[in-house]
């Protein structure tokens, strides 16, 4: 019994961390990409796998911001909003005559200095995270619409490069800015000071005070790395689709990636997550999109499909001490 016991704990050894951890959500990947790949024969086709990574590369930029925001038991509902304006103020600003790359600069700065303000209200002012950053979402939502006048505006051959470029004539140049992204969060959060300091802001915050860590600024310089990513969401997203256009970004791509964070294992109060698991969930929302696409299931499912993943993500997170 004892030398079963033994080769049991080597086994579970021998995993890699990521794997065994998040077991289960590769489980369910398997799952539906075997039961859609027997249903169509177009889902392991090169072309559909190099179009399924090119639509989730935007949600998993924003993703990574996310998580390290949630290991520190913040949340900004506002990601997908600054990711729609950051998209309409590229797109005005490169019709107004301004070089791409200074409009795409621009952009950036504008997300940063957004989230930085949510981190303002939310470290200064006290105010409720969730409450803050859903009503700066409804703000930067109407602001969105009204740079682009609520018309869809096109940014002609610019930003070709970025959102049709090729890295070693294979990789889509969106999915390598997704992957730097989500492997320097991952980074950041596993091997750094500041990533140790976000999760034990996360864990106990006013343990982490006494400890001697700088919990606001910390948590300043996530809000603002947060609506630093959300901007390069929505440059990618305007570099990807030729225009700026009404309904892009906003609350539904922010409930995505939320989703996405929140399936990969990251506790909503904070204090653990890891960006393998972000990636596996967005990943996963992705061929679930992909799969009813090639099924032709009906599209409204997709919300469907979305709140009922994400809702039985946050039971499991519950269950298991995600959330208190």
């Amino acid at each position: 019994m004892t030398a079963l016991t033994a080769l049991k704990g080597q086994a579970r050894l021998a995993l890699p961390p990521g794997v065994s951890r998040h077991a289960g959500l590769l489980t369910v990947l398997l799952a539906i990409g075997t039961v859609t790949a027997l249903k169509s024969d177009a889902f392991l086709t090169g072309s559909n796998l190099l179009n399924v990574s090119q639509q989730i590369a935007v949600v998993a930029v924003l993703a990574a911001g996310l998580t390290l925001l949630m290991t520190a038991g913040g949340i900004d509902f506002s990601l997908g909003a600054i990711a729609a304006l950051a998209h309409g103020v590229v797109a005005q600003l490169i019709v107004a005559g301004f070089n791409e790359w200074t409009a795409v600069g621009l952009a950036l700065a504008l997300g940063a200095a957004i989230g930085l303000v949510n981190g303002l209200v939310v470290t200064l002012l006290k105010v409720v995270p969730f409450v803050a950053t859903l009503a700066t979402s409804t703000i930067l939502g109407g602001a969105a619409l009204l740079v682009i006048d609520g018309k869809s505006i096109s940014i002609g051959e610019h930003l070709v490069s970025l959102g049709f470029g090729e890295v070693a004539g294979a990789v889509p140049a969106l999915v390598v800015i997704a992957m730097v992204v989500c492997v320097a969060a991952g980074l950041v959060l596993r091997w750094t000071a500041f990533g140790r300091n976000a999760f034990a802001i996360g864990g106990n915050e006013n343990a982490a005070r006494l400890a001697g860590i700088p919990v606001v600024r910390t948590k300043l310089l996530l809000y603002t790395l947060g609506g630093l990513l959300a901007a390069l969401g929505g440059v990618m997203l305007v570099a990807r689709l030729g225009a700026a256009s009404p309904g892009t970004g906003g609350l539904h791509l922010e409930l995505t990636v939320v989703a996405a964070v929140v399936i990969g294992g990251t506790a909503l109060h904070g204090g653990s997550g890891t960006l393998v698991g972000t990636v596996l969930g967005v990943v996963l929302l992705g061929v679930v999109a992909n799969s009813l696409n090639l099924l032709q299931i009906n599209a409204h499912y997709q919300d469907v499909a979305l709140g009922t993943v994400l809702l039985i993500a946050a039971i499991t997170n519950h269950l298991r001490g995600g959330s208190h």
